[in-house]
């Protein structure tokens, strides 16, 4: 499987190189453009007011694909046919495009066309659609897409405007630097310019370290490795499932660190259909139980070591 993933991502970055910039480039509200590093006032202060963790409850029993209850949102996506997945296209090992097939592919991927299964009984009743980071919870909210599924944490500010299915992987902020640095985390690059995805969590997080590095946004991660090879910034920082697979992208990068974040990936969906949230959900408790959670894992991350437990479900009533 090692060289598999070596290989795809050594051509990975060809595409990447010479795409130049992916996802949407429209800059956030009151953030700076793509070219500008962040502001250097306070941190906002953390959204606690709620477990984001903690999705909704199932109720009964799955249906059977191709016999979803009349009248919920699931009956509408069959009548489609088809369920409309927002993803990135370069976040390697979870969403990115396939340089020889095309397609897009990857852990997050699998869990969409999970869901695709348990609709229609056929996993490639799947739209795609890249969205940029700062358009995955937009996107839910105005019914472009499904669902979201792109290495998106779970927080208490997108809970108001989202909801996320139970948590499926655990991840943590880690940072990216030159295979000659000497820095052993994020608190030895204060002063430095650190890049993360425009709209990201990772971005924010950048801004809340004590030794004051400099958030730089880019669209997507791989426009970081771009601006990190062409020596615009000086690290990137993001979870450490990404970095994993842009530093497998470059020979002279190295991933540092421990943890200094938590970052709880759920599904995004819109608000309005709390029952297809209650769906998905039965779609993701089943696949922990009879072990698709363990084979999704070792298919794309199984490289790095043995799959751990999944997370365990948390819910909220």
């Amino acid at each position: 499987m090692r060289a598999r993933v070596t290989l795809v991502a050594v051509a990975a970055l060809s595409v990447l190189a010479a795409a130049g910039c992916s996802g949407d480039s429209s800059p956030l509200p009151g953030r700076p453009s793509a070219s500008a590093p962040a502001p250097t006032g306070p941190a906002a202060a953390v959204d606690t007011s709620c477990n984001p963790r903690a999705s909704l409850k199932p109720t009964g029993a799955l249906p059977a694909p191709g016999k979803m209850p009349a009248g919920t949102y699931m009956a509408e996506i069959f009548k489609r046919g088809r369920l409309v997945l927002g993803t990135s296209q370069d976040t390697l090992l979870f969403s990115s495009r396939n340089p020889f097939t095309g397609k897009v592919e990857g852990f997050d991927v699998d869990m969409g066309r999970q869901i695709a299964q348990a609709i229609f009984g056929d996993p490639d009743k799947i739209q795609i659609k890249v969205i940029g980071y700062d358009k995955r919870v937009s996107s839910a909210v105005d019914g472009s897409v499904d669902i979201v599924a792109d290495t998106m944490t779970a927080n208490c500010a997108r809970w108001k405007d989202v909801n996320f299915s139970t948590i499926y992987y655990d991840a943590g902020q880690k940072v990216l630097v030159s295979s000659a640095s000497k820095a052993r985390s994020i608190n030895d690059l204060g002063g430095k310019k650190v890049c993360a995805a425009k709209g990201s969590t990772s971005y924010d997080n950048i801004a809340k370290v004590p030794a004051k590095p400099i958030a730089v946004d880019r669209p997507g991660f791989g426009d970081c490795l771009v601006a990190f090879q062409q020596n615009e910034v000086d690290a990137i920082s993001t979870d450490d499932t990404i970095l994993v697979g842009l530093a497998a992208q470059d020979p002279y990068a190295k991933v540092v660190g421990p943890r200094f974040t938590e970052e709880p990936y759920g599904m995004a969906m819109n608000n309005d259909h709390p029952e297809f949230t209650r769906f998905v959900n039965a779609v993701l408790a089943r696949n922990r139980a009879d072990g698709t959670w363990k084979a999704t894992y070792e298919r794309w991350l199984g490289d790095f070591g043995a799959a751990p437990q999944p997370p365990v479900a948390e819910y909220r009533d």
